[in-house]
């Protein structure tokens, strides 16, 4: 039996499921928590040099975050499964996923893009009168959806998705503070590092993730590290970019002191490192059967771990 597109029109429960499974809600879980730790590292640092005085805590600021998060993430996944739709089709992994298996119509998913688009870049007037998140909104954005692209011509594309989720902290900082130190305040240093580690951590597990697909993005031309470098090739520039990751973590706990970071994130670091370890035993050349495990486990005890030690650091 023919199945039948879902668009907009159809049962709500039924409609919600399979729009939540579009975007991978539940995969929120590795981004957010690093937009809220940097809310609450731009909260607890000093707004200059030798001053005191931090920035205020406004609701509506804590609002624009989460909704920024929210409609972001879902258009670059939106727009990836649109862009996506062809290779998904042809691939046996991904054959089952919505738009291949005519489970929602790209019309309907369309439509979602640019409403999603168009949340986000209203979400910045939260910020006001802190212009400078309205006008990156954009350009932001731009290389958000970018991502979607990028496999068809460069095998950093990973890297590209890590910096695209990096962005993460770096915009919050700018959103929370720069109405009232301006854009590029002091200690900018904190939000770059922690940037730093989140491009590299994910850009590693995202690597991980595509070794399933090494032999179909070889054969379809498609540009990946596995598809470039084969399994043990691409496994052994993941953990490269992973020991990247923690040397910027280490760097963040050192130079986060100004924002409270003390013995408990330094703890959450060591412990990071260790799941970073067992994320790449569960891993190996002959075995991907745990990718799945390795991916959504380790990384969301990760990311919640370290939002945890950084707001105890901070407040407690």
């Amino acid at each position: 039996m023919e199945r039948r597109s879902i668009g907009f029109g159809d049962e709500p429960v039924n409609r919600i499921e399979h729009w939540l499974g579009l975007i991978r809600f539940s995969h929120t879980i590795f981004a957010l928590p690093f937009a809220i730790l940097a809310a609450f590292l731009a909260w607890s640092t000093p707004l200059a040099f030798g001053s005191n005085e931090t920035p205020a805590i406004r609701m509506w600021d804590i609002v624009g975050v989460l909704l920024c998060m929210v409609f972001a993430r879902s258009a670059a996944m939106a727009f990836n499964r649109l862009v996506d739709h062809r290779v998904d089709a042809a691939n046996p992994r991904t054959a089952t996923r919505h738009l291949p298996a005519g489970v929602l119509s790209r019309r309907s998913v369309t439509v979602f893009t640019a409403a999603c688009c168009l949340g986000f870049v209203a979400s910045t007037l939260f910020f006001l009168p802190n212009r400078f998140p309205l006008f990156a909104s954009v350009p932001v954005l731009a290389f958000l959806l970018g991502y979607s692209l990028a496999k068809r011509f460069t095998a950093s594309a990973h890297l590209w998705l890590g910096v695209a989720l990096s962005l993460s902290p770096i915009c919050v900082w700018v959103a929370i503070r720069g109405g009232q130190s301006g854009v590029f305040s002091d200690y900018v240093e904190i939000p770059m590092l922690l940037a730093a580690a989140i491009a590299f951590w994910v850009a590693g597990f995202d690597i991980l993730y595509a070794c399933q697909d090494a032999e179909y993005d070889a054969s379809a031309g498609l540009h990946s590290v596995p598809g470039r470098f084969g399994v043990a090739g691409a496994m052994r520039i993941a953990a490269a970019s992973h020991l990247v990751m923690l040397g910027f973590l280490a760097a963040l706990a050192v130079y986060g002191r100004a924002s409270g970071l003390g013995g408990v994130f330094a703890s959450a670091v060591g412990l990071t490192a260790a799941l970073v370890l067992i994320q790449h035993w569960l891993v190996r050349p002959d075995d991907l059967s745990r990718v799945n495990a390795a991916f959504f486990q380790t990384n969301a005890v990760i990311s919640l771990v370290l939002l945890a030690a950084g707001v105890i650091d901070c407040y407690l």
